[in-house]
């Protein structure tokens, strides 16, 4: 079967360790170990980790490593990005988020998963997003919270 391929930007990471945002983000990072997801890590969001509390980095080194796929921020997703900007979907300060939907949407991730309300978990931005991408010859993305993706348990009937 398929595994969900999930592009995790850097605010899932640091929301494993932020009393608002842990528990749900937590529940993701668990159900990678099981196996249910492949991790899609941009060299975007690699370069953001860095800086980060060891813990934050921690909870990266904890995934397995066969549950986890990086992708590179190429050409590609430099002009798609550059589209989402034209299209009104995000400004250009918001240039590295528009980055990280791009990078998802070039390497065919079904998911993008994120804190990001402002910039990227925004219904009105999805729908640029998606636009953008349809027009561009890309497939629609879905992007969610962490709150969305409940776990084994919740989901048996």
């Amino acid at each position: 079967m398929r595994k969900i391929r999930v592009y995790v930007d850097t605010s899932v990471f640091g929301g494993a360790l932020d009393e608002e945002f842990a528990e749900p983000s937590r529940r993701f990072f668990r159900r990678v170990e099981k196996g249910e997801f492949v991790v899609l890590l941009s060299t975007h969001t690699l370069d953001e980790l860095a800086p980060a509390p060891e813990q934050v980095l921690e909870v990266l080194r904890n995934l397995p490593k066969h549950c986890v796929e990086t992708i590179s921020v190429g050409d590609e997703a430099e002009l798609l990005a550059n589209e989402y900007i034209r299209a009104g979907a995000l400004s250009k300060a918001s240039r590295m988020d528009a980055l990280h939907v791009a990078s998802a949407t070039v390497a065919g991730a079904d998911l993008i998963l994120s804190w990001n309300f402002k910039h990227i978990v925004c219904y009105d931005r999805i729908q640029l997003f998606n636009g953008v991408n349809i027009l561009q010859g890309y497939r629609a993305l879905d992007i969610r919270s962490p709150l969305e993706m409940r776990d084994d348990d919740e989901n048996k009937i």
